[in-house]
């Protein structure tokens, strides 16, 4: 951490705090062609380690550059992304995927057409960030992307509400066997049709007094290909959503709640029965912002997500689609144990913004296993037996956020605790370690 601090001054004039930090947009830009990029160099590293296939202690050095370039040519803008995923220090063992590597990606690459004056039509390579984020949107953690190759219509009216429709295909990253991902190779992503991914999204600012309210459905289907034997997922996700953004010195609220339907098989086996899905989620939090120097917010929250139940024929487990998990759950790549998967949690975060240069939180949530017979969260720890309980633990995590030049350049610092319940030192395969210790520390240059 010392180390990248050191860096980002050595290389930063004593003067810069005073001038305009450099960008693109101003070097080549012009009023009809905006530009601008970062990159980002990531140390992480963990001990007493939580998963059965993973060392007990790791570090790994992730680096993601990335362009982005828009063209407005009047009713037709043309924009897209070229994005570097990359990480080293890891070997065969070290816990990172294609979630984290990506060498070489165009992630997007779009036209977008306005209708009237209120709607816009969209086509081809884009991400997706939708009502919550907490099923559908685009990591700021991770260092790979979620990218969807399609077509959206978004429609905002007078009175504020919105309404955004699509139909696209995911992109499924490529690489993904461990050789070539740890030597970065590039290679495109492919997107098919054995993976569809279409819904929509309407809001509402003060349907109900002051709260925002959103209604969506999101339908997921999936089929095995040549290659590559799936689940058959098909997956009917309807949801609704009430919320009171935070302001300074009052009350914020937000209520979310999301059922699951549809079909999968039990296994990736061609031949594997197919059951219904029947699984849900739900959050509800509830805060406070002071009216005060540093603007602190405080903030208590809820969260479940269904396990599958062994009594049931049915499958229950939901299934979080394509939403990013860092801002809710805690860190990932290295570490990240929890997730909207077999979960029930409550917790409390405390943030605060002591100037525009710096900003913090501290959080603490327990969890539980929602059924203690199911694979828990994303620790691919599971007891069939239900024996070693439901138990999952406490973390604690933080995160400070600095400016070391305006604009340009920014230091990361965070990490995470994880005190493990009964399950972890119960269930089988779990590594017999104490609490896990991860840590992690972001330069990020912004041009």
């Amino acid at each position: 951490m010392a180390l990248a601090g050191g860096i980002a001054l050595a290389a930063t004039p004593a003067t810069a705090q005073e001038d305009t930090p450099f960008s693109l947009q101003d070097t080549i830009g012009s009023d009809d062609f905006s530009i601008e990029g970062d990159l980002r160099f990531r140390y992480q590293t963990y001990d007493n380690g939580f998963r059965s296939n993973a060392p007990d202690s790791d570090e790994a050095i992730t680096i993601r550059g990335s362009i982005r370039a828009e063209y407005d040519a009047g009713p037709v803008t043309l924009g897209g992304e070229l994005r570097d995923a990359r990480a080293y220090l890891n070997d065969a063992d070290t816990p990172l995927s294609a979630s984290s590597i990506n060498a070489l990606e165009l992630v997007q690459l779009y036209a977008s057409a306005d209708i009237g004056e209120t709607a816009s039509i969209t086509g081809g390579r884009f991400v997706l960030n939708l009502g919550s984020k907490r099923l559908v949107g685009d990591p700021g953690f991770r260092t790979a992307a979620n990218a969807f190759t399609g077509v959206r219509f978004d429609r905002e009216t007078a009175d504020g509400s919105n309404l955004t429709v699509f139909y696209t295909l995911p992109q499924q990253r490529l690489p993904t066997d461990k050789a070539s991902l740890l030597d970065n190779k590039v290679e495109w992503d492919r997107e098919s049709w054995d993976l569809e991914f279409w819904g929509g999204i309407f809001s509402r600012p003060a349907l109900i007094g002051p709260f925002t309210g959103e209604v969506y459905v999101y339908v997921l289907d999936e089929d095995d290909r040549a290659d590559k034997a799936t689940v058959d997922r098909h997956l009917v996700t309807p949801g609704v959503r009430f919320y009171r953004p935070d302001k300074a010195g009052k009350w914020d609220a937000e209520f979310e709640f999301a059922y699951q339907g549809g079909n999968i098989r039990t296994s990736k086996d061609a031949n594997a029965p197919q059951v219904d899905v029947d699984a849900y989620t739900a959050h509800a939090e509830l805060g406070y912002s002071f009216a005060s120097a540093w603007s602190p917010r405080i903030s208590a929250f809820f969260d479940i997500a269904s396990g599958d139940d062994a009594d049931t024929s049915d499958y229950n487990r939901f299934d979080p689609l394509f939403g990013p998990r860092r801002g809710e759950w805690g860190p990932t790549e290295l570490y990240g144990p929890f997730g909207r998967l077999n979960i029930r949690s409550v917790g409390a975060k405390i943030a605060a913004k002591p100037s525009k240069r710096l900003q913090g939180f501290l959080g603490y949530r327990h969890a539980w296993l929602d059924s203690a017979t199911d694979t828990f969260a994303n620790t691919k720890l599971r007891d069939p037996s239900g024996n070693a309980g439901r138990d999952g633990g406490n973390q604690v995590e933080a995160r400070i956020r600095y400016w070391l030049v305006p604009g340009l350049v920014r230091l990361e610092l965070g990490g995470a605790i994880l005190d493990k319940g009964r399950f972890f030192q119960e269930v089988p395969g779990s590594p017999q370690t104490g609490a896990t210790h991860f840590g992690y520390s972001d330069l990020t240059f912004s041009f």
